[in-house]
């Protein structure tokens, strides 16, 4: 899977079901890891984030499907 195949999905807080934006970004390390996954933060989880960016990590992610990827926040 590439990373654009991911920037295409919506991104789905497993604990609400509410749509928390899609991937923008990825942090990488040296060794090739993805240490963060970047998603461009919905006007809800913005209160929640003090800023309009989301970061969480790919063990975050419970399972990626056709069209959502399900996160554990």
């Amino acid at each position: 899977m590439l990373l654009s195949d991911l920037q295409n999905k919506d991104i789905v807080s497993i604990e609400t079901g509410e749509n928390i934006g899609r991937i923008i970004d990825v942090e990488i390390d040296k060794s090739g890891k993805i240490l963060y996954i970047y998603a461009e933060g919905k006007k809800f989880f913005r209160k929640y984030f003090n800023n309009e960016e989301i970061k969480f990590t790919f063990e975050n992610i419970a399972k990626i499907g056709a069209d959502v990827i399900l996160v554990k926040m």
